[in-house]
C-alpha cells in the first residue's frame, strides 16, 4: 500500500470514530432528555431527537440493506414474529385464567391502538439496531461488546419501569444478535409490538403504569374510577359493591 493511501486511511479513522461518538452521544442525550422532561418541552425534544436520528442516518448513506430496511432476510426472519405471537397467546391464556387480563389503556379502538404500537416498536428497533448498534460495531471490538452495549443503553432508557427495564435488556440482546444474523428489522419490530401489547394487557397497570418510562412512570396516578386491573381482589371488590348496592335498593 502506498504511503499516501495509508496516511489517508489513518486520517479518516479518527474522524469516523469522532463522528460515531458524537452521533451516539447527541442522539442518546436527546432521547433521555425527552423521557425525563415534562410537556410541552418534551414534545420539542422528541422532534429534535427524531430529526437528529433521521438526518444523521441519511447523511451516512449506508443503504437500505445495511440498515435492515431491505428485503434481505425478511422471509427467513418471519419465524421471530410467529414465535412472539405464540408466546403472547400463551401468556394471554394464563392471564385470563389468573384474572389479570385487562383492556388496553385509553379510549383508542384496539385495532388502531395495536397498529400504532407496532409502528412505534418498529421505530424503536430502528433506533436500537440501525442507529446505535451499527455505530457501536464500528467503535467497539468484536460483536459481544457492541450487542451488550446497545442492549444496555436500550434498557436504561426504560428505567424505572420494573417490567420493561429487564425485559428490554434481554430482548435487546436477542434482537441485536438476530439482526446481525438476518440484517432485517421488520420481523423484530412486529415481534416487539406483539410482546409489548401482551405485557400491556397481561401485567397489572399498577406495576407497569400503562407502559410508561422515565418521568411518566414516576408521575403516574391511576384514575380513581378506573378498574383496568382485573385481578382476583378487583373482582371481589366490584362484586361486593354490587351486592351492597342491590341490598340498599331492594331492601
Amino acid at each position: 500500500m502506498e504511503p499516501a493511501v495509508t496516511a489517508s486511511i489513518k486520517t479518516k479513522r479518527p474522524a469516523s470514530t469522532r463522528r460515531d461518538l458524537i452521533e451516539l452521544a447527541v442522539g442518546y442525550l436527546l432521547i433521555m432528555a425527552t423521557i425525563w422532561t415534562p410537556n410541552p418541552t418534551q414534545r420539542v425534544l422528541y422532534w429534535l431527537a427524531f430529526l437528529w436520528i433521521v438526518a444523521t442516518t441519511w447523511a451516512r448513506r449506508e443503504g437500505w440493506t445495511a440498515l435492515g430496511l431491505g428485503s434481505k432476510g425478511l422471509l427467513q426472519s418471519l419465524w421471530i414474529a410467529a414465535g412472539a405471537l405464540v408466546l403472547s397467546a400463551i401468556a394471554v391464556f394464563i392471564a385470563s385464567r389468573n384474572h389479570t387480563l385487562h383492556p388496553l389503556h385509553g379510549p383508542t379502538p384496539v385495532f388502531q391502538h395495536s397498529w400504532a404500537y407496532i409502528i412505534w416498536a418498529l421505530m424503536q428497533q430502528f433506533i436500537l439496531q440501525s442507529y446505535f448498534l451499527l455505530r457501536l460495531l464500528r467503535l467497539l471490538p468484536g460483536r459481544a461488546a457492541p450487542v451488550i452495549a446497545a442492549a444496555g443503553i436500550f434498557a436504561i432508557a426504560h428505567i424505572p419501569n420494573p417490567i420493561l427495564t429487564p425485559v428490554t435488556l434481554i430482548w435487546g440482546i436477542l434482537a441485536c444478535l438476530l439482526f446481525l444474523h438476518y440484517r432485517n428489522i421488520y420481523a423484530l419490530g412486529i415481534a416487539h409490538g406483539i410482546m409489548g401489547l401482551c405485557i400491556a394487557v397481561t401485567v397489572p397497570n399498577s406495576i407497569h403504569h400503562h407502559m410508561r418510562v422515565g418521568l411518566g412512570y414516576l408521575r403516574y396516578r391511576p384514575h380513581p374510577h378506573s378498574f383496568l386491573s382485573f385481578d382476583r381482589s378487583s373482582h371481589s371488590t366490584i362484586a361486593a359493591r354490587g351486592t351492597r348496592a342491590y341490598r340498599l335498593k331492594h331492601g
